[in-house]
């Protein structure tokens, strides 16, 4: 009997599951989640027009230093690279709309010029850094390149309040077809 063979029992081997992966991956997963949600809030920036007055509202009106209109500078985009600027309000204390092109000499030395006389004028008065306003108005007939250029010129004069409007007044819809 005592040569036998011994039994031979199985080693029992430790189960234990590493988690250090799967650890590190649900916190990048989490980061990743986090930065996708912030990103994708919407951004908000604060812009600046004048409000819509009638006629009534305009009588007996005293601008002091810097006011709204005195900074609003309009372009109507119509076709054939066809461009209308004017200042102020159409009608009611305006410069006389002229038609400009695009380029060097064109619009961008026109915004440059009106955007340095606006923030001088308003340095005077204590309202520093206050520049132009531009109301950019795309006609039915103007097409989707001469929006990108009238952008580009926007940075390239280093215009920072402009906005895209796309309602006419009957001034501006008669200025457009007149011209």
């Amino acid at each position: 009997m005592e040569n036998l063979p011994k039994k031979i029992r199985s080693k029992k081997l430790n189960t234990r599951v590493d988690l250090t992966a799967m650890v590190s991956v649900s916190f990048l997963l989490i980061i990743f989640f986090m930065v996708t949600i912030e990103l994708a809030k919407p951004k908000v920036v604060d812009l600046s027009l004048p409000q819509k007055y009638s006629d009534e509202d305009w009588n007996g009106v005293i601008t002091c230093g810097v006011g709204m209109s005195d900074r609003i500078i309009t372009v109507l985009l119509d076709e054939n690279d066809k461009i209308i600027l004017y200042d102020g309000l159409l009608g009611v204390e305006s410069e006389n709309p002229k038609e400009i092109k695009y380029g060097k000499k064109g619009i961008r030395q026109e915004l440059f010029k009106k955007n340095k006389t606006i923030l001088e004028y308003s340095a005077k008065f204590g309202r520093a850094n206050r520049g132009a306003i531009v109301i950019i108005k795309p006609g039915k007939k103007s097409n989707f390149k001469n929006l990108v250029d009238i952008l580009d010129e926007m940075a390239i004069a280093k215009i920072d309040t402009y906005a895209i409007v796309n309602d006419f007044t009957p001034e501006e819809s008669n200025l457009l077809a007149a011209k």
